[in-house]
């Protein structure tokens, strides 16, 4: 997970993300194909909601995490108890890992936060051995995220001036499966993937927008006090939705995409 989008504190990420990437982790593997002695790498791994959910599907013979965010890899190393497990600490563009040297490479969450995500791509596919699988999911944020269209979508009208990143690399429509196909992967498909993100009350949802974590918090922090708090009071009424505070559950899907390493 790349520092640059705001992405730093490994107990913020786990408020605003990490407990969604535990929900979404199984759908992933479930897609992707997971078998007994598989080597696994977890590109992109965050805190290792993706890794941690492997041994419920196969015994693979290991799994490696790598991120570009120290705190996340931390965190991850501090939580892991199996010793087939590893998590490194580097830039998903220059892997640094031998040529084939897994047979499946995972991708949760992150590909849309990379700059030059092609390239990312490219090493999954280099480290990955001829016969090996590519899979990967990103948030569908336009169509498929309400919890973040509640909060840009009020912010672009407070602020018209405001450009609401809601595509970023590779999460529109097909846009994953026409890469997979350029970099020359078969029998490609990339599907919809659905979970839902479930809060316990208001502050549930709005504190991890208020710790500053990813580019929502870093745009919420950002603000000057007074219009924070407009903000704050618009989405409130939003989350409400004219019903007492309480809890609410928000669809959330993402795009996934996978295929084979060609021989």
């Amino acid at each position: 997970m790349p520092a640059a989008s705001g992405f730093q504190d490994a107990d913020r990420y786990e408020q605003l993300m990490g407990r969604w990437s535990r929900r979404l982790a199984p759908s992933l593997i479930r897609f992707g194909g997971l078998s007994d002695g598989d080597r696994v790498l977890d590109m992109g791994c965050g805190t290792g909601s993706l890794i941690f959910a492997l041994p419920d599907f196969a015994n693979v013979a290991s799994a490696t995490g790598i991120d570009l965010t120290e705190s996340y890899v931390a965190a991850a190393r501090a939580r892991n108890t199996d010793p087939r497990f590893a998590f490194d600490v580097g830039d998903a563009r220059a892997l640094p890992y031998p040529d084939a040297s897994f047979d499946r490479a995972f991708s949760l969450l992150v590909l849309h936060f990379i700059p030059d995500a092609r390239k990312a791509v490219e090493e999954m596919c280099r480290v990955v051995r001829p016969g090996g699988t590519i899979a990967a999911a990103v948030w569908d944020a336009y169509g498929g995220q309400p919890f973040a269209r509640i909060l840009w979508d009020i912010a672009g009208v407070l602020d018209p001036a405001l450009e609401r990143p809601l595509f970023r690399p590779l999460n529109g429509p097909g846009e994953m499966e026409t890469l997979w196909r350029d970099l020359g992967l078969r029998d490609v498909e990339q599907t919809s993937l659905l979970t839902h993100m479930e809060f316990q009350s208001f502050e549930d949802y709005w504190t991890p927008f208020a710790s500053g974590e990813g580019p929502h918090g870093q745009y919420v922090v950002k603000l000057p006090p007074e219009k924070r708090d407009i903000l704050r009071e618009h989405v409130r009424r939003a989350y409400l939705a004219n019903r007492p505070d309480g809890p609410r559950s928000m669809a959330a899907v993402a795009w996934a995409c996978r295929g084979t390493v060609p021989e």
